[in-house]
């Protein structure tokens, strides 16, 4: 059972990557657009994300709850040295969601919707970027750990594992990821002539990824970073890479055709690519602290615990996943079953 909760972990991360993402993703996109975009861009996020903007974050809570109950090691590092960046995230996650509700349900057309606008592009940025930011010090190697915390000054317990340069290149790197999975999402979304917009955005998206990327890989590198000198010398990390870098081109040219149905897919295995390179390099030691690795595996819920828990999410899986699959498909958001979808 403890390979079927390690698929629904890694499964649950990536979707909340993928709809998670675009999600944040449409709010980066609206702040940074042009004043008349941004009316056109807000105008699309009501009507494409508003049905499904909260099914796009419960992944993040079953990815969470999975941590709790089968990876308690990992969940109490998490929880406790990196406490503060993750009440960054739920603040931006709560500020963001008050704003996507009153700025376009608020009985009141006043100045306070300047302020909701604000607040739901700002939070949009700030939230994925501490998510980054998150992973960031988990493979940063400045984690320390210690049984009595006293020993250490709060700097170094408990900011400077994810307030340093590498950590804030992985939370950049994260948000430049949304906003170009929201951008190729939006092409397919927009309306008729305005596909040219979010064209132009997924192009330059597709830029700002591969250079945000290339500059946190390289400054890992050149700053010793343990997880970016493993990932070097792992054959399959390196052979996902070079595949990613090979769907570029297809990708670029579905982006460029505003193809609706193939922009998505080679977006979505973009992602997958990349997730794969991260993980398959140091799994399953993905938390690097300053005095070692530590194992997913070694820390694991008792075998009864595991069993239980890997019945739940077989049997909850068998219902959450119709269900979100027929809620994507009610509002159109899955175009490969749209008739016609190949010729846009």
């Amino acid at each position: 059972m403890l390979y079927v909760v390690l698929f629904f972990l890694i499964f649950s991360l990536y979707l909340y990557v993928v709809l998670g993402g675009a999600d944040y993703g449409a709010g980066i996109i609206e702040l940074f657009s042009s004043e008349e975009n941004q009316k056109i861009t807000k105008k699309t996020i009501y009507r494409v994300m508003g049905p499904v903007w909260e099914a796009n974050h419960i992944w993040i809570i079953i990815l969470i709850v999975i941590l709790w109950i089968a990876f308690p090691v990992y969940y109490n590092i998490i929880v406790v040295n990196l406490h503060i960046p993750i009440t960054i995230v739920l603040l931006g996650v709560t500020l963001r969601g008050v704003a996507f509700v009153f700025r376009h349900y608020d009985a009141i057309i006043d100045n306070s919707q300047q302020l909701y606008d604000s607040m739901f592009k700002i939070s949009s940025l700030i939230t994925p970027v501490f998510l980054g930011m998150v992973f960031g010090a988990l493979i940063s190697g400045e984690i320390v750990l210690a049984e009595d915390v006293s020993t250490l000054s709060f700097y170094e317990a408990f900011i400077r594992p994810w307030c340093n340069i590498f950590s804030v290149m992985v939370g950049l790197f994260f948000a430049a990821l949304c906003a170009f999975l929201s951008s190729v999402l939006l092409i397919g979304e927009s309306e008729i002539g305005k596909e040219n917009i979010y064209v132009r955005k997924s192009i330059i998206a597709v830029i700002v990824v591969f250079v945000v990327g290339l500059l946190t890989f390289g400054y890992g590198y050149f700053s010793g970073n343990i997880f970016v000198k493993n990932f070097i010398k792992d054959p399959f990390a390196i052979i996902s890479v070079m595949f990613s870098g090979v769907l570029l081109l297809p990708l670029w040219k579905t982006i460029k055709n505003g193809n609706k149905v193939w922009s998505r897919f080679f977006a979505g295995l973009q992602v997958f690519l990349i997730l794969l390179a991260a993980l398959i390099s140091h799994f399953p030691n993905i938390i690097i602290t300053q005095t070692g690795t530590i194992s997913l595996i070694d820390n694991v819920a008792p075998d009864s615990v595991i069993n239980a828990l890997g019945i739940t999410l077989i049997i909850g899986g068998t219902v959450i996943l119709p269900g979100l699959f027929h809620l994507l498909k009610s509002f159109k958001m899955i175009k490969i079953l749209e008739q016609n979808s190949t010729s846009d």
